[in-house]
């Protein structure tokens, strides 16, 4: 190709055309392979150079952080920081969609290493200049990129999963007058380049709308908690379920028996690389330089979540290592922090529990403390605190099998079980249960050790409600520790019984039954332990006629050989009226309420509490019949009278006994 070229000046070349060497004549320049280009190759795109990620119909959420990127920062550069997998990346692709119409270009450029970095800086040339495809170097594309970004406004670079912020700093440098958005597990080291903006999991709503959209069915909402609301996690077990055709609930059942497998699963066509599983291989292995923070992070994978105590790492290391492996952890975002105490995902720590390490040390580290005998003033003077040891004590319980325990553990959990004491009943019943069972299984269950915590246990379990409770196995301690008839191992079957009647009714009725003749057998008819047996059978037949009629029967027979007043008479009256309003015989309850409550009020006054709440059963009992503006003014009375006469605990008491039949008025 040849042409016209025109040239002046010392030294000045000019070609027509593509040209070998040429020597200028003082020696001082020398080209040696000349090519030419068009005039308009200097030119870039007026519009339109948008290079990003396929957009995803399932963005949910993220108003807040959203904002924060529509105002932008001074600097022009924000960070969008946070743990893999939180949903980084995809909310720069979905916020950098929206900018098209305000900047140019728009580009999208993976940079997790220096060198990704300088290759999307190059094809952002290329794309700009398409004549430099196959002429200039990559190095002097990627100069020809900064030297535009420079000296030009209006555009957005958007660089991805960025390791290292010293990578970014000199394209920082230069590249002032548009606007960058980087995502980064980096969660320090911006502060003198850009506003970091830190991104956390989804709130529950959104995480079940976005399973929702791909999974709907049972158990959404479980499986949205059981992973932390983590967008990735999200995402894959829903399209999971939707490609294999198991429910939610279903996914929960696999997650629970397989974890490690099942956190690796992932659709057909996924990214394997991008499951859960292995999302976070990539920061572990920057971590390999310091091994304690692999340790320490294998440590809290069997604690609780959060509100970890750091001082309960100290033992792992020096000072300094302790510190910079903490440092080191938080800084890649794998853990956070908050004054003293730390926290981790939890589903970084079901991934990394499912590999196993971590466990013998973190209950190591939990018996050192117990060991050491905190001062029971130091532990009173701050409950708080030694809660949230306690705490950690119970998750490492939650985490592993009973049949796994040693003896340390066992002592461990039943001092974790002390020290949440009554401010939550609900942990220590699962403790001292977790202990008592460690304690029957190496020690057997008569050594006082079982004994006594057999014991805390029952009286703990009357307080509670609503709670899993290993009735089948504290039924088996009883009989080996006290025989099937005794009247503890008794009561210890009447309580499997009442919790399998929902369940497995036929179960419950054959334990209601072998109680009774156990307990008639070893201690006579008249026995309390017989009649509360007796009653328990009564109330769990079919028939609320004939359990009515029979209940009514075995109160007066209680009434003649209890003493008066005896708490188990009112247990039975309890069960007479639950069953005569389930066989609709109101006006029997209304005259047998309003009997109880004079013959008590004869015999203990207007006000004591037994009264009191022979009282009540009367004013719902009216309510029940149709005579509600009686049952009213009766109520008003009452709760007068419950709060002036006792005080507030006594009222309490008596309209949770109330609650036990369900018999409550609109007032």
């Amino acid at each position: 190709m040849t042409g016209r070229a025109d040239a002046s000046g010392d030294r000045a070349v000019a070609a027509g055309g593509n040209i070998g060497q040429v020597v200028t004549g003082d020696f001082s320049t020398q080209v040696e392979h000349g090519v030419l280009l068009p005039a308009e190759s200097l030119s870039v795109p007026a519009s339109g150079l948008v290079h990003l990620p396929e957009r995803t119909a399932l963005f949910v959420g993220r108003a807040g952080e959203l904002a924060r990127l529509d105002a932008g920062a001074p600097s022009g550069v924000q960070v969008l920081c946070g743990l893999g997998g939180i949903g980084k990346s995809t909310l720069a692709a979905h916020w950098a969609a929206g900018r098209i119409d305000d900047h140019h270009p728009v580009w999208w450029i993976t940079a997790e290493t220096a060198g990704e970095l300088d290759a999307g800086l190059a094809a952002l040339a290329r794309a700009m200049q398409p004549a430099y495809v196959g002429v200039l170097p990559e190095d002097a594309l990627r100069e020809r990129a900064l030297q535009w970004l420079a000296a030009h406004d209006h555009w957005l670079l958007v660089l991805d999963n960025v390791s290292d912020p010293a990578d970014v700093k000199p394209l920082l440098a230069r590249a002032t007058r548009g606007r960058v958005l980087i995502t980064s597990r980096r969660a320090t080291g911006w502060q003198d380049l850009a506003e970091t903006i830190a991104v956390p999991e989804l709130d529950p709503e959104e995480a079940a709308a976005l399973f929702a959209r791909v999974c709907p069915g049972d158990g959404v909402a479980e499986v949205c908690a059981e992973l932390g609301h983590l967008p990735l996690a999200l995402r894959q077990a829903a399209a999971y379920c939707s490609e294999a055709g198991i429910s939610p609930r279903a996914y929960l059942d696999l997650l629970a028996r397989y974890p490690a497998e099942t956190y690796a699963l992932t659709a057909e066509g996924g990214e394997t690389g991008r499951t859960v599983a292995r999302v976070w291989q990539v920061t572990l292995d920057r971590l390999a330089d310091t091994p304690l923070a692999g340790r320490i992070l294998g440590v809290l994978a069997w604690w609780a979540s959060e509100g970890i105590p750091r001082r309960l790492l100290e033992p792992l290391g020096s000072p300094l290592e302790v510190t910079e492996a903490i440092r080191r952890l938080r800084a890649h975002s794998m853990i956070a922090l908050d004054g003293d105490s730390l926290s981790v995902h939890r589903v970084v720590q079901a991934v990394v529990r499912a590999g196993g390490a971590g466990r013998e040390e973190a209950g190591a580290l939990l018996v050192d403390v117990m060991r050491a005998h905190p001062p029971l003033d130091e532990v009173r003077a701050n409950p708080r605190a030694w809660q949230l040891i306690a705490a950690q004590a119970e998750a490492l319980a939650r985490y592993t099998e009973p049949g796994e325990d040693t003896a340390d553990w066992a002592v461990l959990f039943e001092w974790a079980g002390l020290l949440f004491g009554v401010d939550a009943e609900e942990r220590t019943f699962f403790l001292f249960g977790r202990a008592l069972l460690g304690y029957a299984r190496l020690h057997g269950a008569k050594d006082n050790r079982t004994l006594a915590v057999m014991r805390s246990l029952t009286m703990v379990a009357q307080r509670v409600e609503d709670v899993p409770t290993p009735h089948e196995e504290l039924l088996a301690l009883h009989i080996s520790a006290f025989g099937p008839d005794d009247p503890r191992t008794i009561e210890a079957r009447g309580c499997l019984a009442e919790v399998l009647l929902e369940s497995s009714r036929g179960r419950a009725v054959e334990l209601l039954r072998e109680n009774l003749d156990r307990a008639v057998r070893s201690l006579g008819e008249d026995a309390p332990v017989a009649l509360k047996a007796r009653c328990d059978l009564i109330a769990a037949g079919s028939d609320p006629s004939v359990a009515a009629d029979d209940l009514e029967l075995l109160h007066a027979h209680a009434r003649g050989v209890l003493p008066e007043g005896d708490r188990l008479i009112r247990m039975i009256e309890v069960s007479l009226l639950s069953a005569l309003w389930d066989a609709g015989r109101t006006e029997r309850a209304l005259e047998f309420t309003e009997a109880a409550a004079e013959e008590t009020r004869a015999r203990l006054g207007a006000t004591h509490p037994d009264t009191l709440t022979k009282r009540g059963y009367h004013a719902v009992a009216l309510a029940k019949s149709g005579d509600v503006e009686c049952a009213r003014r009766l109520a008003r009375t009452l709760l007068h009278d419950c709060q002036s006469t006792l005080g507030e605990a006594a009222f309490t008491r008596i309209i949770r006994e109330l609650a036990e039949v369900q018999l409550r008025s609109d007032d």
